[in-house]
């Protein structure tokens, strides 16, 4: 139908021509009350918005110092009474490969230590160089904090900052990995060189 035409019957039964399909070829359009169809795409919008279930990521490392454990326990409080499912990450590095019990060991604490907050999805799992764990929220009302100190209760957690930490973090943690293998190999190629002198003499 002609947009002109179009309108005019729009015009005629009191409505208006809408486009709802303006990226096809022909753009499709629809009469329709165009107050009561923009209530209903923000109230889809709204249902589609709750509805999805974001997922966070805290990683973790063997030899986390007390301190840093505790900040991480409370992100991870405050991404799960947010709604959010959580993943939890411990990666080994260097010779950590060689106590990845520690880490699982480590990881089970952290279990126990959230189940106030969240169920487990999945258990604490040995992947390669890492150990994986999901978690779920409890529902608000069931949900009790043990991490969030009580003088910050009402402080709600900078999500930009965080991610940025974290992007810092492991950028800084894939160089030193890179440092860590460079050295291995300039030790395992001046041990093969020693090993030809001996050989030769």
């Amino acid at each position: 139908m002609q947009t002109r035409d179009a309108l005019g019957k729009a015009k005629a039964l009191g409505l208006d021509l809408v486009e709802v399909a303006p990226n096809v070829r022909p753009p499709v359009c629809r009469i329709v009350d165009y107050g009561k169809w923009k209530y209903e795409q923000k109230k889809q919008k709204k249902e589609n918005t709750r509805n999805r279930t974001k997922e966070k990521e805290v990683k973790f490392r063997v030899r986390i110092e007390s301190h840093d454990y505790e900040i991480k326990l409370r992100r991870a409080e405050d991404f799960l009474s947010g709604g959010n499912k959580l993943r939890l990450q411990l990666q080994f590095r260097g010779r950590e490969n060689a106590f990845k019990q520690l880490g699982v060991e480590l990881m089970h604490r952290v279990k126990e230590d959230l189940l106030g907050m969240a169920t487990c999805d999945l258990e604490p799992k040995l992947s390669g160089r890492s150990v994986l764990m999901m978690m779920s929220p409890l529902p608000a009302e069931q949900q009790v904090r043990k991490w969030r100190l009580e003088e910050h209760g009402d402080e709600d957690l900078d999500l930009e900052a965080h991610e940025a930490a974290e992007a810092a973090e492991a950028e800084a943690e894939e160089k030193l990995d890179a440092a860590e293998e460079s050295d291995a190999e300039q030790a395992e190629a001046e041990g093969n060189n020693e090993d030809a002198t001996a050989e030769k003499q």
